[in-house]
């Protein structure tokens, strides 16, 4: 039998030739199986705008499609950059501010409507995830760009954008670009919609709680083929123990966030594989600017330059995680800016802080216990490298994102991801005037970096691009309203008889291509 060694679980290429053979041997066998899945949280609901979360992205991936998909299977390091057909069947550039988009025909919703222009303008329309008073606000850092979408013909759609927009296509494959059923959506209204959503994915919704379990079933007219699962269930089990007791019981046939010390313990089970992938992702840590002590970017200044990331590597990724050259990263490719590097200089930290006249005021670190794998174990490690330079830094448990930004935050972890091969992708996302930092007013001294940001989302000039995105880079590190800490890698626990390769993203992808059965 074939399967996903050690050896591979970063990256895990080599499997890629398997999952398809495997795949195709499977549509001839009986009565598929059902699908457990053992997750540490669930999102709110399951419109996929609302939930661009790690939580809410794993489950929704499967239930929704985009009209181009990331190709994240051919793709040696699982990057996904290379884009293919999906809901469209071919794309065409008319200008700098003009795409159009054929669609696939015969595609079906969950509630057996055909896929049509409309539903794809009804998805990006003004209202919805850009313009004045958009429905969704988080989608604006992603379409924020368009000023129409319109179509033409029942299988044809126009995109228009304010700007010359080199990334059209790439935010049509991304994140917050997954298409709606119009009928459904109108039908149900947001709230009822979010709940339930009529979606185009491989499986559809039969229940949703946030508490307890997800649960989807197969939608066998799925135009890449017939559902590998019957039924898919994501059940929440926020303990780790749990969840690796329910797998090797058989209770479950995959667990999400296994710890990397704990990566070669559940791996030793016979019947078990650990698949691990570098995400792409960075852990940050944020600095609220409206706090009276924060204010001073010196003291800011000095929280970034005492970390020692690579001691949090070693300490408690196991070299698994990467530290990367700041919010730059080589997927971007000719816009990946050479010569960059977090900083680690507690000797200038200290200056630093006698130079801001600070004198020992405390510091709180806020963090959720479980949301991000290590994230406690991290905190941890921060509190004692801050005190080596004079901080006096405490660390504060909380048990949700409310209490983690509420009142009186001074320091909180975060998390961004990098949703786009480019700048524009990432730290534009996050950190925009668009971005739920700025938004929020933790953020306030951002005039220079958003005219940088603004007029690299007009630029088309590789070379003018590239400068534009180094001087947001020295703005930012510069300004630093937070700091990078590394580059997380996730693992998952899985059944060996079971063919399935994580991505990059927090994304679980299931549809017939990456999921198939087996025999031990």
């Amino acid at each position: 039998m074939v399967t996903f060694s050690r050896r591979h679980i970063l990256g895990g290429a080599a499997a890629a030739p398997f999952l398809m053979g495997a795949t195709r041997g499977f549509a001839a066998a009986g009565d598929r199986p059902n699908f457990t899945i053992a997750v540490a949280d669930l999102p709110a609901t399951l419109e996929p705008a609302r939930e661009l979360s790690n939580v809410g992205t794993r489950v929704t991936y499967s239930i929704f499609d985009t009209l181009i998909r990331r190709d994240f299977l051919g793709s040696p390091d699982g990057g996904g950059s290379e884009l293919k057909p999906h809901l469209a069947t071919k794309w065409e550039r008319v200008s700098p501010s003009e795409l159009i988009v054929t669609l696939r025909q015969g595609v079906k919703f969950h509630n057996g409507d055909e896929l049509t222009a409309d539903d794809v303008a009804y998805t990006f329309r003004d209202g919805r995830l850009w313009g004045d008073k958009a429905q969704i606000p988080s989608g604006k850092p992603y379409f924020g760009v368009l000023s129409g979408v319109e179509p033409i013909d029942r299988y044809t759609v126009r995109f228009r954008t304010k700007v010359p927009d080199v990334l059209l296509e790439q935010r049509l494959a991304s994140w917050c670009a997954w298409i709606v059923n119009k009928r459904a959506y109108e039908e149900m209204g947001f709230e009822a919609y979010s709940k339930k959503p009529v979606a185009t994915g491989p499986y559809r919704v039969v229940s949703h709680s946030a508490s307890e379990a997800t649960v989807l079933d197969a939608f066998d007219d799925y135009f890449m083929g017939r559902p590998t699962a019957k039924r898919v269930t994501f059940k929440r089990v926020p303990e780790l123990a749990a969840r690796v007791a329910g797998l090797v019981a058989g209770d479950y046939d995959l667990i999400t966030n296994i710890p990397p010390d704990q990566m070669n313990v559940v791996g030793d089970y016979k019947d078990i594989d650990v698949r691990s992938v570098v995400l792409a992702n960075v852990h940050v840590i944020a600095f609220n600017e409206s706090d009276k002590l924060l204010s001073d970017k010196r003291v800011r200044q000095a929280l970034a330059s005492s970390i020692n990331r690579q001691q949090l590597v070693d300490s408690l990724w196991q070299g698994t995680a990467v530290v990367p050259a700041s919010h730059n990263f080589p997927e971007y490719g000719q816009m990946f800016v050479e010569g960059r590097k977090l900083p680690f200089d507690p000797v200038k930290a200290k200056a630093l802080l006698k130079e801001a006249g600070y004198n020992g005021e405390p510091i709180v670190y806020r963090t959720q216990a479980n949301y991000y794998t290590n994230a406690l174990e991290a905190g941890q490690i921060l509190i004692e490298q801050w005190k080596a330079v004079g901080i006096n830094a405490s660390l504060q448990v909380v048990e949700n994102s409310t209490q983690l930004r509420g009142p009186g935050a001074q320091i909180f972890n975060w998390s961004n991801s990098t949703r786009l091969p480019d700048p524009l992708g990432a730290i534009w996302v996050a950190w925009g005037p668009d971005g739920e930092i700025q938004s929020q007013h933790f953020w306030k001294s951002t005039d220079a970096f958003n005219k940088a940001g603004r007029a690299l989302e007009a630029e088309t000039d590789p070379a003018k691009r590239k400068a534009l995105f180094t001087e947001m880079l020295d703005i930012w590190e510069d300004e630093a309203p937070a700091t990078i800490l590394y580059q997380p890698s996730e693992a998952y626990a899985i059944k060996k008889s079971i063919a399935w390769r994580p991505t990059t993203f927090y994304f679980m992808d299931l549809r017939p291509d990456n999921l198939s059965f087996g025999k031990v």
